[in-house]
């Protein structure tokens, strides 16, 4: 590795430790980087030392920027946005500040946008952990979306008509788009080892260059003339799918090879890895993107593997053994220098990774230049279709692959990574790929093991807390809401839904509170539709909560009877819900409201017997009302309107216009409205009227399908929201008053 690549590493270490804020982080890369300068060259020490410095520097100095922003922003009674996602009533909004580009958050009440448009947000302005949000905000558009966005928005609308049910993948793997991707696709994918393939990265873009390559030279097209119309494309269709980092990165270095080439010059693998690798000298926030740094992480993996495949004499064998074994020892090393990004990203590591890869390659490699010509062709209709079909086994078969990886008994754990077990992490990754790549491996090999010994040691599961958690957990479409009391004890209210072959039990629920620790106490069902009952079987027996609490309506889904099953099974205790009926778990109290036996003997919808409860943390009530629909609403109105009063409510039926009427929301008057809904669902959920009523009575409406998981934390008193890696606190309702007089 040559010394430049070794101080670009350095920098971007200085980067990473900048941005943690923690001086002893700071001072531990400057440090290394000082031992790795003096072992390569006498008078390198200080240099590295510096470069690693000024990294730090850098960071600190677009951090202080970004802050003082931010706190312009604040002290203002309007800002200027540009926003990532359409702007509507209710829409729960990111984008970035103007001109400066600091972080904001819109909570929408008034107005709308389109994606990628400049607005003016005025509102309640108030910091948060990452930026500024705008609460209650009224929103004016200033400026249209830019060029590149409506490009983007087209080629997303193109893939849409010409593939279909693929269209998800399609666009993840043509313009990183995962916006419709389901979270059962995503989990298989992190659990299987693949999600660096749902993103755009060196190998999409270098199959995308090399296929150009290969048809210009079949039709004769000379060399020269053949690698302009390959750069020129190549740079046409990063500006097509928006420029994303990853997409940059991988394209600047396609662009080097493919001129390298022309001009018939060697150059250095490690120098191309820097090309591609030196966005962050321009703007160092990008060192903080995940997308970044996989691909980073990744092409690096791929030039350290193929060094280790010729030390171990692996190119010298037969073409078939030479060819499985060089792309087998390739995968382990990008599955190992990836893991600590793909733990912190996605909580899970997986073990199965080398072989998915080994299996999947192949087939992105086939599929990505046919989804490729046709979204070219996507303005011809039929030529694009037909291409579309023909790429339909390849994305079929990658799936499968996931699916398959994904199944394997213990191939993927799931972990919950702190800062202290991502720095030692970090330099376990690093020790790896030196290792693999150096002439020299002892000294980095010995490091890899002292840093994989010490991860054993490191506590994993974060500390127990002194609030109470609501988390939201995203299943797709359906529902499943823990509550995690002070002492690490969990209330599940649903379980998410159920597919042929998994559930979002097995799947998403039990990993997720397996991560965070503790037991569970008691599973609430709301009622037995499979988008609620379909996980609840693999709960009970995997987590054995004491109590199984629903409706006692009869449901005719095989999953709820699989469910009743595994709690005789497993000896959890059944009970009915009654309104009236009280429980407290560490001062976490949950009221059952609904349903009443006399109301449901006449019912033959079980949305309209949903289990309705409140759960109580002080003075903070939040409202869970499962499918819950008007008639049922009606019912709990006329008989005590008063306690559905609420701080925080789980809407009704993902946000359908049958559920949150007029009087119902007006009865509730919610600060914070939570929407468990699936992206790019069938059922148009939620209803843009639902989303403007929920805003015209003041709620912040927080949806799943836009920002993944929701976590709330309260100490009884205060309410603060986690959601899309930022934190901040609910205002007071907007009388101004505390909710305390909400007295039981």
């Amino acid at each position: 590795m040559p010394i430049v690549a070794f101080a670009l590493a350095a920098y971007l270490a200085g980067l990473l430790a900048g941005f943690t804020d923690s001086l002893p982080v700071g001072v531990s890369v400057v440090a290394v980087a000082a031992v790795i300068g003096g072992s390569k060259a006498r008078g390198l020490s200080l240099a590295f030392a510096a470069v690693a410095l000024a990294g730090v520097v850098a960071a600190r100095d677009a951090s202080r920027g970004d802050a003082a922003c931010e706190h312009d922003a604040n002290g203002g009674m309007a800002v200027a946005v540009v926003v990532q996602d359409t702007v509507s009533p209710g829409a729960f909004v990111r984008g970035r500040l103007a001109p400066c580009g600091g972080w904001a958050a819109l909570a929408v009440e008034r107005g709308t946008a389109p994606a990628g448009a400049t607005v003016i947000a005025s509102g309640e302005i108030v910091r948060t952990s990452h930026g500024v949000q705008v609460q209650h905000a009224a929103v004016v558009p200033q400026h249209g979306p830019g060029l590149l966005t409506r490009w983007r928005a087209a080629a997303g609308r193109a893939i849409d008509r010409t593939f279909g049910n693929d269209a998800p993948i399609v666009k993840a793997l043509l313009i990183a788009d995962w916006g419709d991707l389901s979270p059962e696709m995503r989990d298989r994918f992190a659990a299987a080892g693949l999600s660096h393939i749902l993103s755009i990265s060196g190998l999409h873009i270098a199959i995308i260059a090399a296929f150009i390559e290969l048809a210009l030279d079949l039709v004769g097209v000379p060399r020269g003339r053949a690698s302009a119309v390959t750069v020129g494309t190549i740079a046409f269709y990063v500006a097509l799918i928006g420029a994303p980092v990853p997409a940059v990165r991988s394209a600047l270095m396609a662009i080097a090879v493919v001129a390298a080439r022309w001009r018939q010059r060697p150059v250095s693998r490690w120098a191309i890895v820097a090309i591609g690798a030196g966005q962050p000298l321009l703007d160092p926030r990008v060192v903080l993107d995940p997308g970044y740094q996989l691909t980073v992480i990744g092409v690096i993996a791929v030039v350290s593997g193929g060094r280790l495949s010729r030390r171990l004499g692996v190119t010298e064998l037969p073409r078939v053994p030479r060819t499985v074994l060089s792309a087998l020892i390739v995968t382990t090393v990008a599955t190992v220098a990836s893991a600590p990004i793909v733990a912190w990203v996605f909580g899970r590591v997986s073990l199965v990774g080398p072989l998915t890869n080994l299996a999947a390659n192949p087939l992105v490699e086939l599929a990505q230049p046919m989804i490729f010509c046709g979204l070219v062709a996507a303005p011809i209709g039929p030529l694009a279709r037909w291409i579309a079909d023909a790429a339909h086994p390849m994305l079929v078969g990658l799936n499968a692959v996931a699916a398959s990886g994904a199944a394997v008994p213990y191939g993927a754990i799931a972990v919950a990574p702190n800062l202290a077990t991502m720095v030692v992490a970090g330099v376990f990754s690093a020790c790896v790929i030196v290792a693999c790549a150096a002439a020299d491996w002892v000294r980095p090999a010995l490091g890899a093991v002292a840093s994989a010994a010490l991860l054993v040691w490191l506590p994993a599961a974060p500390a127990l807390t002194t609030d109470v958690e609501i988390h939201m957990i995203d299943v797709g479409q359906g529902d499943a809401i823990g509550v995690r009391t002070s002492h690490g004890h969990w209330i599940l209210f649903d379980a998410g839904r159920g597919w042929r072959g998994g559930d979002a039990g097995r799947s998403t629920i039990v990993p997720y509170l397996g991560r965070r620790g503790g037991t569970l106490d008691l599973f609430v069902l709301s009622h037995p539709h499979t988008d609620h009952v379909g996980g609840a079987a693999s709960v009970l027996r995997a987590l054995h909560p004491r109590l199984y609490v629903d409706a006692g309506f009869a449901g005719g889904a095989e999953a709820y009877r699989a469910s009743l099953d595994a709690a005789r099974t497993e000896h959890v205790r059944w009970t009915r819900a009654h309104p009236g009926d009280s429980l407290a778990i560490d001062g976490v109290s949950v009221t059952f409201l609904a349903p009443d036996s006399a109301w449901t003997a006449r019912l033959s919808d079980p949305n309209l017997a949903s289990v309705v409860a409140l759960v109580r943390v002080g003075d903070v009530r939040v409202l869970f009302v499962g499918d819950a629909e008007q008639p049922e609403e009606e019912w709990l109105l006329a008989h005590d309107s008063a306690a559905l009063r609420a701080d925080v409510l789980k809407v009704g039926h993902h946000g359908s216009g049958t559920s949150s009427s007029e009087p119902f929301l007006s009865a509730v008057r919610p600060r914070l409205a939570l929407v468990s809904v699936g992206a790019g669902n069938s059922y148009h959920l939620p209803a843009p009227s639902v989303m403007r009523a929920l805003a015209a009575h003041g709620a912040q409406v927080l949806r799943t399908d836009h920002l993944g998981t929701i976590v709330v934390h309260t100490d009884g008193r205060r309410i603060f929201v986690q959601a899309a890696g930022d934190t901040w606190e609910l205002p007071r309702d907007s009388l101004g008053s505390p909710m305390s007089r909400f007295d039981p």
